[in-house]
């Protein structure tokens, strides 16, 4: 079987075993400390992330965020003033994030959807920003996401994709983290 040809339940499956970055602290999940600690790792390990997501930049606008995980970045559009829609396609990496947002009295700015984003249709169009990192080349169809992401879009949406290669600096980094590094 072809990565193409795996059935999204598969994948859904995957992510709520082992949602994205939930292992990035040992404290309990769901507290401020433990949400603090990943998102400081995350961005320890990953410090180019608020530079491309620019959080600042879209006070007052929409964003969609697909692939929005346990909503690391989700919480800092919502937390710079973006009114946030965070699409995810694990159940839990999503009950994990509406956690994080009412720890951070941001509950009110972000709309969490359980959906896969090759099939999104439940939002309406017309957002400023439509945001993923480090997602859609884990669906069998990119093709059919960055598609089906146009739909959201108006005249003025900016798109902000960024996907990993196999043969990438955040790959060869991921390894040697891995083989080089205490883990923490």
């Amino acid at each position: 079987m072809t990565f193409a040809e795996t059935p999204l339940d598969r994948v859904r499956a995957y992510w709520d075993a082992r949602p994205c970055n939930i292992r990035h602290s040992p404290l309990p999940i769901g507290t401020r400390e433990y949400f603090d600690e990943v998102e400081a790792r995350k961005y320890r390990v990953e410090p180019h992330i608020p530079r491309f997501a620019e959080f600042e930049r879209w006070r007052g606008k929409r964003v969609l965020e697909i692939g929005a995980g346990i909503g690391t970045d989700a919480i800092n559009f919502a937390r710079a003033g973006a009114e946030v829609t965070a699409v995810d396609i694990s159940e839990r990496s999503l009950e994990i994030a509406e956690q994080r947002a009412e720890v951070y009295g941001v509950s009110d700015r972000i709309h969490f959807i359980h959906s896969d984003a090759e099939n999104l249709t439940e939002e309406a169009p017309g957002y400023d920003l439509i945001y993923s990192f480090g997602v859609i080349h884990h669906t069998p169809h990119p093709e059919r996401v960055v598609r089906n992401a146009a739909y959201f879009a108006r005249p003025g949406t900016e798109f902000r994709f960024m996907v990993y290669n196999r043969r990438s600096w955040k790959v060869a980094g991921i390894v040697y983290t891995a083989a080089f590094q205490m883990p923490t």
